[in-house]
């Protein structure tokens, strides 16, 4: 299989650790990263790019280049201080999707205002099944969401066809958070909210269940 996207993991737990071992395998370009140098020594044979680093450090992300790597997931739950520095850190290094591991809806509902493109329960979901998502679609289905926020794909509605996101207000008038657009299976998130948008596309959405349901 050849992957044309690049990755990153931090934190090489049970659930990080899947995910990166399944992304390795399928022949993606993995950098994996922990910050416990025995953890590091322990999988370095079967992560071949595998960091000992501290991922809440400015200069450790910039030394990293993340900013060349198109997903980075972070499974470091257990430390919500982490998760956050490590967040804000890889948006504002311009990584398009940056997938986070949470403990709980508290941890989520931070996690996502502070910038997270994808928050994740890992009881609810594997870290393979994320990591298999990821390779197939380039995002994780709504079963990695709370029972309170879901993410679908659908047609944009006839009436919004030739409007902009800009014009349509889905985040105010109806909760919904544009990711991505899927046009003829190509999936864009780095989205021009000014322009139209037009037939035959879809639009990934994160949304309030129940107002989506609604719509």
């Amino acid at each position: 299989m050849s992957i044309n996207k690049s990755y990153a993991v931090f934190g090489l737990g049970r659930y990080g650790l899947a995910v990166a071992k399944e992304l390795v395998r399928s022949g993606a370009d993995v950098l994996a990263v922990d910050s416990n140098e025995a953890v590091v020594n322990d999988v370095i044979e079967d992560l071949p790019i595998c960091k000992c680093a501290d991922v809440t450090d400015p200069d450790v992300i910039k030394n990293l280049a993340i900013s060349n790597v198109d997903t980075v997931i972070i499974g470091i739950a257990s430390n919500l201080e982490a998760s956050v520095l490590a967040t804000t850190l890889c948006k504002e290094a311009g990584v398009k999707t940056v997938i986070v591991k949470c403990a709980n809806e508290m941890h989520q509902k931070i996690l996502s205002r502070i910038g997270a493109d994808m928050v994740v329960f890992p009881e609810n979901e594997s870290g393979t099944r994320l990591a298999k998502n990821l390779l197939s679609s380039g995002f994780v289905d709504l079963v990695e969401l709370s029972n309170d926020v879901s993410m679908v794909e659908f047609e944009v509605k006839k009436d919004w066809v030739g409007k902009t996101l800009l014009e349509l207000n889905l985040r105010k008038k109806h909760a919904i958070n544009v990711i991505a657009i899927n046009k003829d299976g190509k999936i864009i998130v780095d989205i021009d909210p000014a322009k139209p948008l037009e037939e035959n596309t879809k639009l990934i959405v994160l949304a309030n269940t129940l107002k989506l349901n609604k719509l």
